[in-house]
């Protein structure tokens, strides 16, 4: 990785591993200059949201990065934390056939915690900042979020043939058990999005661009306001996408409507906080059925996966 910052400009002389988020690996950085940075290190064989495969993901995550930079340079969102260019214009580096770097100014602020219930002042900026995300000019790489979540078929696929066993690692078997004692239920909620994603996709809403994730590990306070980072799940969306992460019930999205006109539809945060499970559940169960050993990066999979069937097969359960 450090060898390839100098293709942004940057002469690093400390770099030291920043252990957040999930899933990519992230650095904080000091060039010679005294400017900071935030490097992330996109692991492509685990992001099939930008694309099935290393070669795909690549593709993908370039454009979301490319929409990112876009959104900040062209449209004046400055509320987008995004990637710098390096000499080349490029957003993402790709460092060898799996791993890819992005680089990002480091910003001061306060995040929260994914699944963290905002305050009622903080709720009503990060509604005010999506309207005007949703309000602003596509850009031309900006991809199209299609309703189904990535894995929605290999998961329904094990549902309805439960394989005899796994041999990946020391939870794919615990993995499968948990799958097919909880079979019916789940695929109860598959049958449920497909009713949902129907009725939501005959009503023919406009699609605007969406951040995907605007959740409180994703946003950040302090003085410049509420920013916006992690923007690899860009993509074009009805809006409910992103108003679903911060509540389900139009009520609590008052606000938004007063700045766009749009009334949220309760089927379509219905589906998009459906979308969220499923698409959680596909990727851990991938990670889980793939050859494994255990390590704390695994056991958190393994407790991340138990919690998305529990509240797959007991919806009361959802927050």
């Amino acid at each position: 990785m450090v060898h390839a910052l100098p293709r942004f400009g940057i002469d690093p002389v400390a770099v030291e591993h920043a252990p957040v988020g999930f899933g990519d690996h992230h650095w904080t950085v000091t060039g010679a200059d005294g400017r900071r940075w935030f490097a992330t290190v996109s692991d492509l064989e685990h992001k099939e949201h930008c694309g099935k495969g290393a070669q795909a993901a690549l593709a993908g995550l370039r454009r979301a990065m490319d929409t990112a930079a876009a959104l900040r340079e062209d449209e004046a969102l400055d509320f987008v934390v995004a990637p710098v260019r390096a000499t080349d214009g490029a957003t993402v580096l790709p460092l060898d056939g799996r791993y890819a770097l992005s680089v990002f100014p480091l910003v001061a602020g306060r995040s929260g915690e994914f699944g963290q219930e905002l305050p009622a002042e903080q709720r009503e900026q990060v509604l005010d900042l999506l309207a005007e995300l949703h309000g602003s000019a596509p850009p031309s790489t900006v991809p199209a979020i299609a309703p189904a979540p990535p894995g929605h078929g290999r998961l329904a696929a094990v549902l309805s043939e439960p394989p005899a066993g796994w041999r990946g690692g020391p939870f794919a078997d615990p993995a499968r058990r948990l799958l097919t004692g909880n079979a019916a239920a789940l695929r109860a909620r598959i049958a449920e999005f497909d009713r949902l994603a129907e009725e939501v996709g005959g009503r023919g809403t406009e699609p605007v661009v969406t951040h995907g994730e605007p959740h409180p590990g994703n946003l950040l306070f302090g003085a410049e306001g509420c920013l916006l980072v992690d923007w690899d799940t860009v993509g074009l969306a009805p809006p409910e996408r992103d108003l679903s992460v911060l509540s389900t019930d139009p009520a609590a999205l008052t606000r938004y409507t007063e700045r766009t006109g749009h009334v949220p539809d309760p089927a379509a945060l219905a589906l998009y906080t459906l979308r969220w499970e499923l698409a959680d559940a596909a990727e851990l169960l991938g990670r889980l059925s793939a050859p494994h050993a255990r390590t704390p990066g695994i056991e958190t999979v393994w407790r991340e996966f138990v919690g998305v069937i529990g509240r797959l097969a007991n919806p009361e359960l959802r927050p």
